[in-house]
């Protein structure tokens, strides 16, 4: 029969019967089970007259069958229809990346975005946590990270300019911080909704915030640097004293301890070697480690946050800019650069996930109507193309292919200040990369239209401020 419920992502195997299953409390009287029958990621779904039972290899599988369960329910007024699902994803990654440093968001817009994560099938938020702009976790032993590095008392208006004269500021104070219980508080939120949560520390650029709260770990002696209330890359980087390794270990050891999640981001993106270039104590250091360039420098923040990483079990990922450094073979990557990044990657053995600046970033705007709301840039990146982007280069091989994790779309927020913003940009873009990453059957892009209208009365019931269709 035809289909009588519009699910987003659509699973593989959907049949749908004759016949409706009449219910009171559907979720009281939903048989769940583990089968070693399934696979691991595979899950089992049938509703019959006489009642509904979810089966599935695993308890991330279980999750996911019952965010479909948890669909069909919420697409239904009165009897549901009978139905026999059949489904796994075909990537393990399937991500959202908020960025919190450079707008604050409190822990309850987050839960928001899980919950409607969780409806997609969505099983990774990458948080990222510290930035130039803002220092967002608590940190034992380090108080300055959220008395100093937390706020900032201003913000940029409008894009970011080089010429000063053209800036335009806010004048008001902005920021906030996460408490280390109110983080496991949000994992544990996110867990049982099917959801781990990726931390990011961004070193060893992207580091203003830190070096305001303690100079120290900074360049430029006696520098009095504020936390940056403009967008754009700072060329304050770490610098390469002992005490600021004993800081990053210390940083990483407590991130990991309060997200049990196997992987950690690290960052490693857009570090400027200006700073490098002008310390004698950088040169010293290059003398000290043998190298004779100062990217190599980079290189060493990267091996030194691994080793403190395999220390704590866990696996570090980070930028694909890692790769123009020597990098540990268990790293994963994070392309956003480019479809070359992906082909050099996983070419070199690196497990990586997809996250392509040009379709992915959900800072851009998704029309070129004077309508949308201010960007990060005016290239768009349309529903249409998140559906239909090759989003992996043809060249790649079987034995590359295997190694890409999955997808991820990133909410990079220096004009993104609210929750009503952020779902906006997110959805229904976040829909259509929902359906690439866990690979449904393909469709036209009309018909996966169709179903998502149909589908949107289920963002409405979450109070999702999504982008209406075109």
């Amino acid at each position: 029969m035809s289909d009588p419920i519009s699910l987003v992502p659509l699973p593989r195997s959907v049949v749908w019967s004759s016949g409706t299953w009449d219910s009171p409390d559907p979720w009281s009287e939903l048989s769940v089970g583990i089968s070693t029958d399934l696979s691991r990621t595979e899950y089992a779904l049938s509703i019959s007259p006489a009642g509904a039972s979810l089966t599935a290899g695993s308890e991330a599988a279980l999750a996911d069958g019952r965010n479909t369960f948890a669909q069909i329910i919420a697409g239904t007024d009165g009897p549901i229809p009978c139905v026999t699902i059949s489904d796994s994803p075909k990537y393990a990654w399937r991500g959202l990346h908020i960025d919190v440093a450079r707008h604050f968001f409190p822990v309850s817009d987050l839960e928001t975005m899980i919950d409607a994560m969780a409806l997609h099938r969505l099983n990774i938020l990458h948080l990222h946590l510290t930035d130039d702009q803002g220092w967002r976790v608590e940190i034992k032993g380090y108080p300055r990270l959220t008395e100093v590095g937390a706020f900032r008392d201003r913000t940029l208006v409008g894009r970011y300019t080089e010429d000063e004269a053209d800036r335009v500021y806010d004048g008001e104070r902005h920021g906030g911080f996460y408490t280390q219980d109110q983080l496991r508080g949000l994992v544990d939120y996110a867990s049982r909704r099917g959801v781990m949560i990726v931390p990011e520390i961004d070193l060893p650029g992207h580091m203003q915030a830190a070096i305001a709260s303690y100079p120290e770990l900074g360049n430029v002696a006696g520098a009095e640097i504020g936390v940056r209330e403009v967008w754009g890359v700072s060329d304050h980087v770490l610098g390469v004293s002992d005490e600021v390794f004993t800081f990053l270990r210390d940083v990483l050891s407590q991130v990991a301890d309060i997200f049990p999640a196997p992987f950690l981001h690290i960052g490693g993106d857009e570090c400027p070697r200006t700073e490098w270039e002008r310390s004698p104590a950088a040169r010293e250091r290059m003398n000290e480690w043998g190298f004779t360039r100062v990217s190599e420098i980079q290189g060493r923040f990267t091996e030194h946050a691994a080793e403190v990483l395999s220390d704590k079990g866990k696996t570090p990922v980070a930028w694909d800019e890692v790769l123009e450094t020597h990098l540990p073979d268990t790293t994963v990557v994070m392309n956003w650069r480019g479809p070359a990044g992906i082909a050099e990657a996983t070419s070199r053995g690196f497990r990586t996930v997809v996250a392509t600046s040009d379709v992915l970033y959900f800072d851009h705007p998704q029309s070129p109507s004077a309508d949308e709301p201010l960007a990060i840039t005016d290239h768009v990146s349309s529903l249409e193309d998140v559906y239909t982007a090759d989003l992996l280069p043809a060249s790649l091989t079987e034995e590359q292919r295997a190694l890409v994790l999955g997808f991820q779309a990133q909410l990079w927020t220096e004009h993104i200040a609210d929750a009503a913003h952020l779902q906006y940009m997110a959805f229904p873009r976040l829909c259509a990369l929902a359906e690439r990453a866990w690979g449904s059957p393909e469709q036209s892009f009309d018909e996966f239209r169709e179903r998502l209208e149909a589908h949107l009365d289920r963002l409405d019931a979450l109070g999702i401020a999504y982008r209406p269709l075109d």
